[in-house]
């Protein structure tokens, strides 16, 4: 379980926060706060995995918190969610470490994908083993092929390399059921991500039918010269 910490000056906004946190699964919240100084306090009675933090505070601005932050020894990962989108405050954020940057108003979708990727990474690098520039490369989040380097909207790198790693290591084919359940994600964002390494050549897919019920959609990944489903 991830535990979070909420903040913003909003009390509207921290409920709705609270609420997406609790509505997707592996996360929970412990603890909200509305000032810099209720975050800090809130960080030393609760030790959160994540923090969830709005820039304009009443107290302090956010970034400037972040520094104090980590200059008291929190290293918990951070999550900017605001309405600011000065160019600076982006690449300030980039610089002091955040996981991800979203901007307000967003919804329950756009959020759950955010946390969904920061679980996944979050899992990866904790059963990261180094053992080439490969891996590497995947604790920095840097796409290895060009492959998984460009995106459609709405697909995160993080998640697609989740995907093709099941494809590339099952022993045949999978369903969008089993790769969702070999990664932690739903069924229906497996698809969609097996669907589009379909649609770029990179997967096989084929229909395999079994009763009266529909045919269930089995994909494998395309080796040159490899064997077909």
């Amino acid at each position: 379980m991830i535990d979070v910490l909420v903040v913003d000056d909003d009390f509207r906004l921290v409920n709705i926060h609270r609420g997406f946190v609790e509505r997707t699964p592996g996360f929970r919240v412990v603890a909200c706060a509305r000032t810099g100084e209720e975050t800090m306090a809130a960080l030393v009675e609760h030790r959160p995995d994540l923090v969830l933090l709005d820039l304009y505070l009443p107290d302090v601005f956010g970034l400037d918190l972040l520094r104090r932050m980590r200059a008291e020894g929190h290293e918990c990962d951070v999550m900017v969610i605001s309405a600011a989108r000065e160019a600076e405050a982006v690449r300030a954020a980039v610089r002091l470490g955040v996981v991800s940057y979203l901007l307000k108003p967003f919804s329950f979708d756009d959020f759950g994908e955010r946390l969904e990727q920061y679980a996944n990474r979050r899992a990866g690098l904790a059963a990261a083993a180094v053992r080439d520039q490969a891996d590497v490369d995947r604790a920095f989040d840097r796409p290895t092929t060009g492959a998984i380097a460009m995106m459609p909207k709405g697909f995160s790198s993080e998640t697609a390399k989740l995907v093709e790693s099941a494809l590339r290591e099952a022993e045949g084919s999978l369903s969008a059921a089993e790769c969702a359940e070999r990664i932690g994600i739903s069924r229906v964002s497996a698809r969609r991500y097996l669907e589009q390494l379909a649609e770029t050549g990179r997967a096989e897919v084929a229909l395999k039918y079994s009763g009266r019920g529909r045919p269930e959609r089995r994909y494998r990944w395309r080796r040159p010269d490899g064997p077909q489903i």
